[in-house]
């Protein structure tokens, strides 16, 4: 079904169940209306059907590996069935409970020998990427990319860090990478990362050329994919990328856990990330007082600890759920609601949305913008005591890459809301509205008239720094 006709009938693609859908929260001119959430890039709400499969197993849960008990033993199954429906859902190849290799199909099919860990987080994955490069490889990363995926090699003083300048164009971005790697000295091993959608701008990377780029000059890559898996399918075989890290909290699945998937040798010839139970096969005294250690060489090698059971569980019950409602009609519904919001921003000539690629590029439901004569904050701020719609105001952790799209427009630090900036340096945020399987019609269409309404009227409410945010003045109209 083509997005046009998506959008003259939108009840066929119906959104999925989120809690939260029917929150009320008060307004600063008088009663109550539903909370709008779109703010889905920084953590999406949880699906219904996560916290159903979750509430049913909650009072079976128990410790995994090494409990005889039955609650145990559900428990592990559970744990490590979860980690072959993430495998699934990546088409990584695995067999066996703690990640080891199967044999699989390449070209598109499941690929061989990668592992699935679970970690706390997308930012958690990278690091712990970061932790098993070999020593002296280099990483070629533009700053475009959010924090989690910009700062974590440099913890590694063995590591070397090359920062691409912000590509404007999807073919730049190839070509810079391409002479970045040729020009390279040493030929050591490279890590290229890269992001598959933008948390700023929603816009859609080149992944696959990318890893093409990489590979033909002997490097590998890694996706971060933390906004691309919940709005679209991420196949690891398919776009030829060695590993995939994102979270449970941006898939709808709340309770603090993230995956890192891909290629097992780094991962079985590095130290673990963490030393501890789980980790360890074999721990035994020395003669000399000391211990010798036999680690683990499967995804239970950077898993030390007692896991995270109901949160892999979470991140599994959600890929599942998107699996099954069909990825092609959930990115068919989204693509409609991105034309509705950039048809709906266009026709407010002081707003301005943010693109590297141009305001036409593919991308999921990410939006930022500036509005001229506002602080975003201040106009955060307004969409949410005004008309119960919940967006991001900031920088979102990719402070190189808003700084760059910002370089050029005005922001006035208007009343309030202005972060703080260096002598001399002019006060610089956005605006970001982000949305999903979950958003309704409804809070997209209110979101598009706040904004018209504060742009033509003002706000109606005075506002105020407080704690460094803005917000209403109590009592004040």
């Amino acid at each position: 079904m083509s997005v046009s006709a998506v959008a003259a009938d939108r009840s066929v693609c119906a959104p999925l169940p989120v809690l939260g859908r029917d929150v009320r929260v008060p307004l600063v001119t008088g009663g109550e209306i539903d909370y709008a959430a779109l703010d889905y890039a920084a953590s999406a709400p949880a699906l219904q059907r996560v916290w159903d499969d979750v509430a049913a197993y909650a009072p079976y849960y128990g410790s995994v590996h090494r409990g005889a008990g039955y609650l145990s033993q559900l428990s592990t199954d559970l744990f490590e069935n979860s980690r072959r429906t993430i495998a699934e859902f990546l088409g990584c190849g695995i067999e066996g409970g703690l990640g080891e290799a199967q044999s699989g199909k390449g070209g598109g099919g499941r690929r061989e020998g990668d592992q699935v860990v679970f970690t706390r987080s997308t930012t958690d994955s990278l690091n712990l990427l970061a932790a098993v490069l070999p020593q002296d490889t280099r990483v070629f990363v533009f700053e475009t990319e959010h924090h989690a995926s910009l700062l974590p090699w440099e913890q590694r003083a063995d590591v070397a860090v090359t920062y691409l300048n912000a590509p404007r164009t999807p073919q730049q971005a190839v070509d810079t990478l391409e002479k970045a790697l040729a020009e390279r000295r040493p030929y050591g091993p490279a890590l290229v990362c890269v992001t598959g959608a933008s948390n700023v701008t929603g816009e859609l990377w080149p992944v696959r050329e990318l890893a093409a780029a990489a590979h033909a000059h002997g490097a590998r890559i890694v996706l971060d994919a933390a906004q691309l898996a919940p709005h679209h399918p991420v196949d690891i075989a398919e776009l030829d990328v060695d590993w995939v890290a994102f979270s449970g909290h941006k898939l709808y699945a709340p309770f603090g856990a993230g995956v890192l998937a891909g290629r097992a040798d780094w991962l079985q010839d590095a130290a673990p990330y963490l030393a501890g139970g789980g980790a360890s096969r074999k721990v035994s005294r020395r003669t000399d007082g000391g211990v010798d250690v036999e680690w683990h060489t499967t995804a239970a090698r950077h898993e030390a600890g007692s896991p995270n059971v109901i949160g892999a569980y979470a991140i599994a019950s959600a890929c599942r759920a998107l699996s099954e409602a069909g990825f092609e009609d959930v990115v068919a519904r989204e693509q409609a609601l991105i034309t509705r919001v950039r048809e709906g921003l266009a026709e407010v000539p002081e707003v301005n949305v943010l693109s590297l690629f141009g305001e036409d590029a593919a991308r999921v439901g990410v939006f930022s913008f500036v509005v001229e004569g506002w602080n975003s904050s201040h106009f955060a701020a307004a969409l949410s005591a005004e008309y119960g719609i919940g967006v991001r105001d900031g920088l979102f952790c990719a402070h190189p890459l808003v700084r760059t799209l910002l370089d050029s427009e005005p922001q006035e630090p208007g009343e309030c809301g202005a972060p703080d900036s260096a002598p001399g340096e002019r006060s610089l945020n956005a605006i970001r509205v982000s949305f999903g399987v979950g958003t309704p019609d409804e809070h997209v269409e209110r979101f598009l008239r706040a904004v018209k309404e504060l742009v033509a009227d003002g706000a109606r409410w005075t506002y105020h720094t407080e704690g460094g945010r803005c917000v209403p003045a109590r009592g004040v109209v």
